[in-house]
Parts: C-alpha cells; structure tokens; sequence
C-alpha cells in the first residue's frame, strides 16, 4: 500500500484531492518508506492537517486524531485505567471470598480494564493499522512532549502496571504545528521536517479547481489573484487555503461571477477573522485589490 515513488505519492495526494509540490510530496513518500514521523509546521490554513486525512483514505487506514490543548495528559492521550470497573472487580471478588491479594492485584490490572486513548488507539496490535495525527502539539505544554519521545522512536507504548504494547504495524505519524511555541529538538530529532507555505498562485488555482469544481472559471481566477495580494498586506492574521476556498463559495451562492468591490466588502468576513484586519481592507483598500486582481487575471494576449 506505500507508494513505490515520490511521483506515486503526489499521485496518492492528488487523488484525495491534494495538491502537493514536488518537495512536500518527496518528504512525505520518505517518511512513508522510512517509516519516520512527518513533522509539518506552518501557518494555520495551510492544509498540514488535511495530508494526515487524504494519507489516512488513500492507505485505507483509521485516522487517530489526538487535537492537542494545553492541560493534555496522559490519561486524555495515551490511556487510563476503568477505575470504576476496577473497583467493581474488587468488591465481586470479595464477596465471593475468592479475594487473593497476589492474584487480584494482578487481574484488575489486566487489557480489559484498560482504556485505549489516541496513543495507544494508534498501535494496538489487536487494531487495524492506523495514520495517527498528533495535531496542533505547539499548543500542548513542553512536558507532554517528553510522553512522545517513546511511541514515535518505537511505536510502543510502556504501562508501568501492564507492560509494553508494540504496533504490530508501525503507524504513519503526522505531527502539525502552528509554531505559537518552539517544539523541542528531541521531537524534531526522531522526525522528517517540512514547513508548508502557502502555495503559489498556480497551485491555490488547481487547489481551488478541485475543491470548488462549480465556481465560475473567471471568478476563480480573480479570487486567487485577490487573496495573493491580499498575503502581502500587513494583517493580524492572513487568509489561507480554506479561507479561500469558504470565500469562493460564498460568492457562488451570492450569484457571483466575478469579483466586484461591494460584493468583496461584504463577505470579507469569510476571508478574514478579525475585525481590525476587515476595517483595515474594506472600502478603497478592498477595491484597489479587485482592480489589481482583474488585471492580474485576465487572459493574455499572445501576441503581445
């Protein structure tokens, strides 16, 4: 089920619907065969966690997600013990008087008492092989990274009450991170690296082109020249992949068929998310962009 090329992986994506430069794609065919961690880091909108999803449909494998917080632990990442069933196994075997100290100690600690969480979901042996997206972990705290260290190095898992777990079949691993904190060397050691940009225009328009199919060929074009320009603005937070994609949408469902000023001013809100970016694009700011955008789009003269 691994592709046997770099070009077979950029296949593999493209056919999920991801539009890979030859770069992303080599990274990603050799975490594949490598059978190493890929670590994403990027801009948010940039589609790091979208590659652990297509990866997860075109491998015909389970995706674990473990959405990274601050406060993660282990018991909400790798597992947890069912206290309550433990305890109703104690009082069981004590009333049937059946209660050995040794013995019991040892059955109540046993795998069906044992609660699977994202990390130990991914490489349960007794489960079918697993993509395991470990997303956002710039937002976890510095110390969780160090639970990490062990499945990503040897795809087990160590329970201190229980033993070790191996993955029959080791997981593909995606990590993403928005980079809000510096993630330490030791995970950065034990994985392949690749900062995804926002992609030129060219590829935002094949991106567009096969994740909004139906909209108008010209107000795809001028969407595309409107949102790489509006990348170069000084902003809070620029719009990425998704957010053009939402946007053209929208303007589809408004009827749209090209861009026009009034008709920008007044879905900027699916573009941007912050209130001060809006007030600082809208209005002349808005309308120079849709010009540059139509100049920027229109077809051009071969014989110029």
């Amino acid at each position: 089920m691994i592709p046997s090329s770099v070009a077979d992986t950029a296949a593999l994506l493209a056919q999920g619907g991801y539009v890979a430069d030859t770069a992303l794609a080599t990274t990603v065919h050799l975490s594949l065969v490598m059978q190493r961690p890929l670590f994403l880091e990027g801009e948010p909108g940039t589609g790091k966690t979208e590659i652990a999803k297509v990866l997860a449909a075109g491998l015909d494998r389970r995706l674990v997600r473990l959405q990274c917080y601050d406060g993660l632990d282990l018991s909400a990442a790798a597992y947890e013990w069912d206290h309550a069933r433990q305890l109703m196994a104690i009082r069981i075997a004590e009333a049937s008087g059946s209660a050995n100290r040794t013995a019991l100690s040892s059955d109540i600690y046993a795998r069906e008492f044992l609660q699977s969480r994202p990390l130990l979901s991914a490489i349960d042996p007794s489960q079918p092989p697993a993509v395991l997206l470990i997303d956002e972990l710039d937002r976890a705290d510095e110390p969780f990274e160090a639970f990490l260290l062990e499945v990503l190095a040897d795809f087990q898992l160590t329970i201190p009450e229980f033993g070790t777990i191996h993955a029959a079949t080791p997981p593909v691993v995606v990590i993403t991170s928005n980079r809000t904190r510096e993630v330490h060397d030791a995970i950065r050691r034990r994985c392949l690296y690749h900062w995804v940009d926002y992609p030129d225009a060219r590829r935002e328009r094949e991106i567009l082109a096969r994740k909004a199919p139906n909209v108008a060929a010209k107000l795809s074009a001028e969407i595309v020249a409107f949102v790489q320009r509006l990348r170069t603005v000084d902003l809070f937070k620029l719009p990425g992949v998704a957010e053009t994609i939402d946007w053209a949408a929208a303007l589809t469902h408004l009827d749209q068929h090209e861009l026009a000023p009034g008709a920008v001013d007044e879905t900027l809100g699916v573009l941007l998310k912050y209130q001060d970016d809006i007030a600082k694009i809208k209005g002349a700011e808005a309308a120079r962009l849709v010009t540059e955008a139509k100049v920027a789009a229109a077809p051009k003269n071969p014989f110029e």
